[in-house]
């Protein structure tokens, strides 16, 4: 594509389809693109796609072709506000190369592109989300029979349900044994539990392994050295991309996880809108739960202090604030893992002797 300092120099978009997966037919776009913009062979191509499910093997595919590919945040591409507008694969392909256009013009801020992980860091988190996942299945299948006997007027309590077949003595609100449909299907519910919670042993057990055998100076070393990190937790933050999408600020790690203030203004408009949920779904979810941990484990450190002297020890004034906690906490994570930094006035677990 050719371009002029003069609208009149511009030159049609040329647009091809190629089918999904079919590298070859990406070589032989190239190459008729490159003869039909007369440029030599060894002219540099840039492009781009959005990060999606496909995830990035079309990256690594075309950069090993030589290709200069960028990996895009969808929600970051800018589109009409109308609440009608047209949309088409084709006028969507358009607003790329227009975008692409100005960001290797020099333009910042046309877009947010997605950090590339490693095939190797890739492959590690399927770990830490697997386990994730079960656990919400787990759940979903406890209250699911919960729910169950709740139609029937019987209450037994989730200790109660840990010994076996439970379910063929438990009594309905007249005193009767349970219909034995419903017990059929509690059965069955709690044969896919016994299945889940060995699947989740296993990983879990594979994780302890993985901080057994970690180096003391590397990152998940030193994470589960620090009072009120579990290995779970650690595994977590890494796999989401503490360390390897090599972040240069702190602005860059506070922007990965969220949590950072919404506000509106404009014109006479000033209003706060709370906080922004943008970011990592994973690393937000566990932050809440390492600042919990990290305020109860880690009362000496600068942290735990600055949010029990803004917000005291009133209940729902330590509910609200403790939203504020994961973004320092999370910084202060990523340069100890990082540096080996500790945390101002953080406790560490005793050195273990062999």
């Amino acid at each position: 594509m050719e371009i002029g300092d003069d609208h009149r120099f511009w030159v049609k978009p040329w647009i091809r389809t190629v089918r999904s997966g079919d590298l070859d037919a990406v070589g032989r776009v190239v190459a008729e693109g490159r003869a039909r913009g007369g440029v030599p062979a060894t002219a540099a191509v840039v492009s781009c796609y959005e990060a999606g499910r496909e995830g990035f093997w079309i990256h690594r595919a075309l950069t090993r072709g030589g290709i200069q590919n960028r990996v895009v945040d969808s929600s970051s591409i800018e589109v009409k506000r109308r609440a009608r507008r047209t949309k088409t694969d084709r006028i969507d392909a358009g607003k790329l190369l227009m975008l692409l256009v100005r960001v290797c013009s020099g333009e910042r801020g046309a877009w947010q592109e997605v950090r590339v992980p490693t095939e190797a860091a890739e492959a590690a988190r399927h770990v830490s989300r697997e386990r994730t996942a079960l656990r919400k299945e787990q759940t979903r299948l406890g209250n699911q029979i919960g729910s169950w006997l709740a139609t029937c007027g019987c209450g037994v309590s989730r200790r109660a349900r840990r010994t076996a077949a439970w379910w063929t003595t438990a009594r309905d609100w007249q005193g009767e044994r349970l219909p034995a449909p419903v017990q059929a299907r509690i059965a069955r519910a709690e044969a896919r539990l016994a299945v889940l919670t060995a699947q989740i042993t296993t990983l879990e057990e594979a994780q302890r392994a993985a901080t057994q055998t970690a180096a003391p100076e590397s990152a998940l070393g030193r994470l589960v050295q620090l009072k009120g990190v579990a290995t779970t937790s650690a595994t977590i933050l890494l796999d989401e991309g503490l360390v390897w999408r090599a972040f240069r600020n702190r602005r860059e790690v506070g922007g990965l996880q969220g949590f950072a203030p919404a506000i509106y203004s404009s014109g006479t408009t000033d209003r706060d809108q709370g906080i922004s949920r943008a970011g990592n779904a994973r690393l937000q979810a566990v932050s809440i739960q390492l600042a919990w941990n990290w305020v109860r484990w880690q009362p000496l450190s600068a942290i735990t202090q600055w949010y029990r002297a803004h917000f005291g020890e009133r209940r729902r004034a330590r509910r609200i604030g403790i939203v504020a906690v994961p973004r320092k906490l999370l910084i202060a994570l990523w340069r100890y893992a990082t540096t080996g930094v500790v945390p101002a006035g953080a406790l560490l677990h005793p050195v273990r002797v062999a």
